[in-house]
């Protein structure tokens, strides 16, 4: 098979060269034999605390250059079945989040409907409700696979309806996910309320929290996915806050009591065979990631998913 468009060889130019894309693919904008697009959506004033994650972009491009073609954990090389780009930037509107939704929307629409697969860099959690408008567009209601230290379920903050707290009780509202095939998986933190998650589940989300995780582990937590999401084509969202502060100390919420590296990707590489339309990356801020850290791991789950579809294409 082998894709058409491929990673620059590091072994002819060395990794320190050339314009940052992810894992030194093609910056190309047409969709012509592409098979997966990584695209940056670089807006970050969705946040409620912490602001400068319109960076992690760039931060994780950068960070994905040390990235090889080879997983070894999966036993693929992902270029033997994608072709994949790296689409650039969607034009946000800064300070503007429903002006910026619309233009996610729309510059994402093409991805999908020439079947091609986004795996977007945020940017703050608010850019999933337009990725998964512009999904349901094509694919109807997805499974939502959601990784996170909080459930982005509350129906406004500071009285606004649109922030990085809230994309998906829209997304449930709007009907763009299967909340019946849905899960969230690892809540932690303190809380509000004792009742804050139930706003989740009286959505007919499935929510697991990181102190259920520890109590099951991660192989039987793995199955249980599984058996949620079914057969459903599926939107994976995961925020970086979802690792410890030790992995991941650029982030714009962090909570204490997460999940190692390793163990984030263990989730993902178990999730081999899933039909995974579309992904995203989200709250990687390098103001608060002096070491590069969390940029490193943002791009590594990036990797972890591009493998996923490449399984997938495969026929795992």
């Amino acid at each position: 098979m082998g894709g058409r468009y491929q990673p620059e060889d590091s072994l002819s130019s060395p990794r320190f060269c050339g314009v940052r894309t992810y894992m030194r693919l093609p910056h190309i904008r047409s969709l012509d034999d592409v098979d997966l697009a990584v695209v940056g959506i670089p807006f970050d004033t969705g946040a409620s605390f912490r602001v400068g994650a319109r960076f992690g972009p760039e931060a994780i491009r950068s960070a994905s250059h040390l990235l090889r073609p080879y997983n070894g954990s999966q036993g693929i090389n992902l270029f033997d079945h994608l072709s994949a780009v790296d689409y650039g930037d969607i034009p946000v509107v800064p300070g503007y989040i429903e002006e910026t939704n619309e233009r996610v929307a729309e510059g994402l629409a093409p991805l999908f409907e020439a079947g091609v697969v986004p795996i977007a860099l945020g940017g703050d959690h608010s850019i999933s409700l337009p990725e998964l408008r512009a999904c349901f567009a094509v694919h109807g209601p997805v499974s939502l696979v959601h990784f996170d230290s909080h459930s982005d379920t509350w129906d406004e903050y500071f009285g606004k309806r649109y922030n990085h707290g809230t994309p998906f009780r829209r997304a449930v509202e709007e009907g763009l996910i299967a909340p019946e095939n849905s899960i969230q998986i690892g809540m932690r933190g303190p809380l509000y309320d004792p009742k804050d998650l139930d706003a989740a589940r009286d959505l007919g989300l499935e929510v697991v929290t990181t102190d259920q995780i520890r109590d099951a582990g991660i192989p039987e937590i793995l199955r249980h996915i599984r058996q949620r999401v079914g057969d459903r084509k599926v939107f994976l969202s995961f925020d970086v806050d979802f690792l410890d502060p030790a992995f991941a100390p650029g982030t714009g919420t962090p909570e204490i009591g997460g999940f190692t590296s390793h163990e984030a990707q263990q989730f993902i590489r178990g999730l081999g065979g899933i039909d995974l339309v579309s992904a995203d990356v989200v709250e990687v801020l390098p103001a608060h990631d002096p070491t590069f850290i969390t940029a490193a791991a943002g791009a590594g789950i990036a990797y972890e998913l591009l493998t996923l579809v490449a399984l997938k294409r495969r026929g795992d």
